[in-house]
């Protein structure tokens, strides 16, 4: 049984400068919640109940927010702010939360790397901290991973599928179809031109991985920017014989990572909010129409 995650939150978050000099970008609110509190929700309905992020320089936040704040508790006791004090100490429940360093930032493979010995020899899940993966059907895109290694074991990842021209932006499988979502993986190709691409199914930013993982992490070569990547050391894990299944979500995969899909993304969220709902959806309307009458921007 899988009760471990590994939540990599070290990045710089470049594209969101300036917003992210002082702030990690997995702190940038979806409406009203970070973005990394989606992740660790989402692996906490999943049935993880141990959760390890690998963080950086400037992140101190994100152990601040999954910490307990008596001051602010006190402060919204006093004023009678009932539910938003259970909200705020809810946070700090939802998991046993763990941090550790990511000294120099070089790449996914190297990040999962540190939590070798916080994982074990057990299975555990990853889940990138700047992505949400909203469910479809009501099951977590994390659990519906678990339950493909549960009935085949070794490691899988999350895929979904893509128009063929945006398949140069994500890792593609070549693979073999076992169902109608479940596949085994005989390869991978990073980042290939649409004419070259085996598929255009892509990982989409969580996985299942098998401790034996981290010899191939160590094995792996540097690539550009000296960087690990997890990629190399899946492919040379299936190159040693060993299985590897991909798993087509139930869920709408929303990249919070870069400008344009995390204004989206707050948008489709803040759309189901129902305070709030209508007055923007009027909002959207009108400045739709405003649009159609003059010259686009």
């Amino acid at each position: 049984m899988i009760t471990k995650a590994v939540i990599p939150a070290a990045g710089f978050g470049t594209r969101f400068l300036p917003a992210t000099k002082a702030s990690p970008k997995e702190m940038l609110p979806i409406v009203d919640t970070p973005v990394i509190q989606y992740v660790v929700e989402e692996a906490v309905a999943s049935g993880i109940t141990d959760i390890l992020m690998v963080i950086g320089k400037g992140k101190r936040t994100l152990e601040e927010h999954f910490d307990r704040s008596f001051e602010l508790e006190l402060e919204l006791e006093a004023k009678g702010k009932l539910k938003e004090l259970a909200s705020i100490r809810a946070i700090s429940e939802l998991a046993n939360i763990h941090f550790v360093w990511q000294r120099k930032m070089l790449g996914l493979g190297d990040a999962i790397r540190c939590a070798r010995h916080h994982v074990g020899d057990e299975p555990f899940a990853v889940l990138l901290g700047d992505t949400l993966m909203q469910s479809l059907d009501g099951v977590p895109a994390t659990r519906q991973l678990m339950d493909v290694h549960d009935r085949f074991g070794g490691c899988v990842v999350a895929l979904e599928e893509v128009p063929p021209e945006r398949v140069s932006r994500y890792g593609v499988i070549d693979g073999d179809a076992l169902d109608d979502r479940t596949y085994r993986v005989r390869d991978m190709v990073e980042k290939p031109a649409p004419a070259d691409a085996p598929s255009n199914l892509v990982v989409a930013s969580r996985y299942i991985l098998t401790p034996d993982i981290f010899s191939f992490i160590d094995a792996a070569p540097p690539g550009k920017n000296g960087e690990i990547q997890i990629t190399d050391a899946l492919r040379a894990r299936i190159a040693d014989g060993r299985p590897m299944h991909g798993c087509r979500v139930r869920a709408r995969r929303h990249d919070a990572g870069n400008t344009l899909d995390f204004i989206k993304t707050n948008i489709l969220y803040a759309l189901q909010h129902a305070d709030i709902a209508s007055a923007l959806a009027d909002f959207i309307i009108e400045k739709a129409d405003e649009l159609r009458g003059g010259e686009r921007l």
